[in-house]
């Protein structure tokens, strides 16, 4: 079949296994042959790896720090007429790599938040990885059943105690328009923060250290986001601003727990990046088209192998003191939140009704990198050819 990406309301429907593939190989050639730190995880646990930062968490752990990975992801299978989830083809490009390079690789396709999964995951680490170094928890999920209940939950992206009115764009289009968003209710915020919270971070970290899984001196790191004032009403004050503090009360008390193993935990906030999950977020893919503009120039602009590498190699890894805020998180979006970065995007941000889109911002880059994201206009892949959807090759 001839696979094209199909757009609705900013969200991708299709994937391209070949452009996918290309993808993961790309990331690998990049962080391959990096210059080390004073120490590299052997075994990682990356929970939600198959996009984004938790794809190049796991790809930064094998092919910078040959590590053996487990990565768990919930992939959508493709069929003979429709295309699976971008992720499903990155676990299998992922897989087939690690293999050639001799390292072991173990892709779980399920549900994290259950308890089955969590079992399955100690078993494969009790029988064929070994105790891990590092967990990554990098899921971004907008729902989750609880084990425990059944109940199912809902996360929204909404602002709290009244109306967002502000600006987004439609990256087909390149519209842009003035958009509304009503406050969530105390349930809405509530599910939110039972979605996208700490809680089941939490329960995985206890589960490993239970079963005996964990290293001694095992670190576990969230990924997070802070942004600017720009976005504060929906993200950092509003219903995922919620859920972040939530993830990083509970890192808190999981640093705790981790303290009879000689552990830590931390959150790690990172930059904007297109991702699957911020190009629904409105104002966002906005801002970060300006972002990007701006870092670009710059000459400070990462993606998320870059973000990271240098997380793992100057933060995470280095066999010093981890760096940390007065709140105790890392900053890894220090490049974004330069004081010079944010007032160029600001003065950027106030001129957009009176300057063309191209003019202000980096939309074009920002398409293409999410095009990107679901294995599109990669050169080199030829999209015209009958592709089969149910292989990489």
């Amino acid at each position: 079949m001839i696979i094209q990406p199909k757009i609705v309301r900013n969200v991708c429907l299709t994937a391209h296994p070949k452009g996918c593939a290309q993808g993961v190989k790309e990331q690998i050639e990049w962080v391959s042959g990096r210059p080390a730190s004073g120490i590299t995880p052997q075994r990682v646990l990356v929970i939600g790896g198959s996009t984004g930062y938790g794809l190049a968490s796991r790809i930064t752990a094998a092919f910078w720090g040959h590590a053996d990975t487990v990565g768990i992801s919930f992939e959508r299978e493709p069929s003979e007429k429709k295309t699976g989830t971008p992720g499903w083809y990155n676990n299998r490009a992922f897989d087939a790599a690690a293999e050639q390079r001799g390292l072991k690789a173990v892709t779980i396709e399920g549900d994290a938040f259950s308890h089955e999964v969590k079992q399955r995951t100690i078993d494969v680490l009790k029988h064929d990885i070994g105790k891990v170094d590092a967990v990554i928890y990098s899921l971004a999920s907008p729902m989750r059943t609880d084990p425990d209940t059944g109940e199912t939950y809902m996360s929204v992206i909404k602002p709290i105690g009244m109306p967002y009115t502000g600006y987004s764009v439609d990256m087909m289009t390149e519209k842009i328009s003035l958009t509304t968003i009503d406050p969530a209710t105390k349930q809405q915020i509530a599910s939110t923060v039972k979605v996208m919270g700490g809680e089941d971070w939490m329960l995985w970290m206890q589960a490993l250290l239970e079963a005996g899984v964990l290293s001694p001196g095992a670190v576990t790191a969230a990924y997070s986001y802070i942004g600017p004032e720009i976005t504060f009403p929906l993200y950092r004050e509003g219903t995922i601003g919620r859920a972040k503090e939530d993830l990083e009360q509970k890192a808190r008390k999981i640093h705790t727990m981790l303290s009879e193993i000689g552990g830590s935990a931390y959150v790690s906030v990172n930059k904007a990046l297109v991702t699957r999950a911020s190009a629904v977020i409105p104002v966002v893919p906005l801002y970060i088209s300006i972002l990007y503009k701006v870092m670009k120039k710059k000459g400070l602009h990462e993606g998320c192998i870059e973000q990271i590498y240098r997380l793992f190699c100057e933060r995470l890894f280095t066999g010093n003191d981890v760096p940390v805020d007065e709140q105790g998180r890392i900053r890894i979006d220090d490049y974004e939140m330069r004081d010079d970065v944010q007032a160029e995007t600001a003065d950027l941000w106030k001129s957009i009704e009176n300057q063309d889109l191209h003019a202000i911002s980096d939309i074009k880059g920002y398409r293409s990198e999410y095009f990107q994201l679901h294995g599109f206009e990669f050169p080199g892949v030829n999209y015209d050819e009958d592709t089969d959807p149910m292989s990489i090759n």
